[in-house]
């Protein structure tokens, strides 16, 4: 059974920075490039990051390039987000998932808050 489970989020003041975690579980970690995703109250969900099974192709979104940084460390089976510089608009629900992507292969959500 696949098992994703999100870590790190929380309160975060403006331009402040979280590391999210992603531990996966139940599949070969090191065969599927990951992705990470976020959903804000209200809205849709928006793709952030992606990066291929080996860690060396990273693609981010316009609306986070610069800021965020998608890694991963295949030995530990574990996906990160590293947010910086956070905007109150980075106030969402966060989440991982694997390939083939989708609702099916999503972790559970952590949760960002971006406020003063």
């Amino acid at each position: 059974e696949v098992q994703l489970v999100e870590s790190g989020g929380g309160l975060v003041q403006p331009g402040g920075s979280l590391r999210l975690s992603c531990a996966a579980s139940g599949f070969t970690f090191s065969m599927y490039a990951m992705r990470w995703v976020r959903q804000a109250p209200g809205k849709e969900l928006e793709w952030l990051a992606t990066i291929d099974n080996g860690g060396r192709t990273t693609i981010y979104a316009n609306s986070v390039e610069g800021r965020f940084t998608i890694s991963r460390d295949n030995a530990k089976n574990i996906l990160f987000l590293q947010l910086n510089s956070l905007k109150t608009e980075g106030t969402a629900m966060y989440y991982c998932e694997k390939q083939p992507y989708g609702t099916d292969y999503r972790g559970q959500v952590t949760q960002v808050t971006v406020s003063s």
